[in-house]
């Protein structure tokens, strides 16, 4: 009997340390908006098993209007987060030590899009205007840039008035804006899908402009960094996320299907996910996930001239860090 027990108690003692051998790290990614294709790459690497295969146990946290992805990571309801570069920062200087550890964006997917009806045929022409601006940390790009033209914020004819856009094109449709802000995966094809016709509209691209700013980053507290537990934990992820990114970028349709698997609102189409996916990787395109010098300068610099009120008032330090993407992308 004593003989039997023991055996049970081994193989009960072999049983756990076999589990706890395998048991997955958990990650908890908070996104910046709600589950669609622009978010792809994390779920094709959770749904194609490139996660799994690291060991980690990863859940992914849809973002919406209401929800600040720098607010949660702060909260402690997720271990890294998606973020613009704009909004990262300037959390960083109030406080809250948000550190990016990849990029798999290299290109901004940001524009004004105007009717051309209103007169708008160029930068000059936004004096006097009502231009339909994107909040909770989404301005910062638009600021930065009427601070490169010299026009102020605040209204009157040497002006434009910002009018704090919705998530939605309804201003444009509606005539309330001369120009509306739009993602070139995103809501540009809402104003088409509404019976705008291309020829009718003229599109700014922030890239064109001279003032893209980095989009779609990952970041963690910084603090975290200095445990090597958490810090190999964000190495697999980074390695399994560009993974999935890689294979949205080859499958794209593929990619937008999964996508559409994980909504659980319904609210998507598939007809715009295939759409979102295809221009979303013409932004993913040529990144491997490790930040660019370049782009990050390019981005701060452009942030520090905001004029009397910059998005951030001194250089960045500690504000990114290559030490992830290093081990990663071995």
């Amino acid at each position: 009997m004593k003989t039997k027990i023991a055996s049970l108690l081994l193989a009960s003692a072999f049983s756990l340390a076999a589990f706890q051998a395998h048991a997955a790290d958990k990650v908890t990614l908070q996104l910046k908006w709600v589950t669609q294709a622009q978010f792809a790459g994390y779920y094709v690497a959770k749904d194609k098993g490139f996660y799994e295969e690291e060991g980690l146990d990863v859940e992914i946290k849809p973002g919406g209007p209401d929800i600040a992805p720098a607010q949660v990571i702060a909260g402690g309801g997720a271990d890294v987060v998606v973020d613009w570069m704009p909004s990262a920062l300037a959390t960083r200087e109030k406080g809250v030590p948000l550190v990016n550890i990849a990029q798999p964006f290299k290109s901004s997917g940001m524009m004004l899009t105007c009717l051309k009806e209103s007169g708008v045929t160029g930068p000059e022409n936004f004096k006097g205007k009502t231009l339909g601006v994107w909040f909770f940390g989404n301005e910062y790009p638009f600021l930065s840039w009427m601070a490169h033209l010299k026009i102020p914020t605040d209204g009157g004819p040497d002006g434009v008035t910002v009018l704090k856009q919705g998530f939605n094109v309804d201003p444009l449709i509606q005539k309330q804006a001369a120009c509306i802000s739009t993602m070139t995966y995103n809501e540009y094809g809402q104003v088409l899908d509404a019976g705008i016709k291309p020829e009718d509209l003229i599109t700014f691209k922030y890239e064109d402009q001279g003032v893209a700013t980095l989009e779609d980053g990952l970041y963690v507290l910084e603090d975290k960094l200095a445990d090597p537990a958490f810090k190999e934990k964000m190495v697999k992820f980074v390695r399994a996320s560009m993974k999935g990114w890689k294979y949205a970028e080859a499958n794209p349709d593929e990619a937008a299907d999964i996508v559409l698997e994980n909504d659980s609102t319904g609210a998507q189409t598939e007809a715009h996910q295939k759409r979102m996916m295809g221009e979303v990787a013409k932004l993913t395109a040529g990144s491997n996930g490790a930040l660019d010098e370049a782009d990050y300068k390019r981005t701060v610099a452009s942030l520090l001239a905001g004029g009397s009120d910059p998005v951030i008032s001194k250089e960045p330090e500690g504000a990114w860090t290559h030490a992830v993407t290093d081990e990663a992308l071995k």
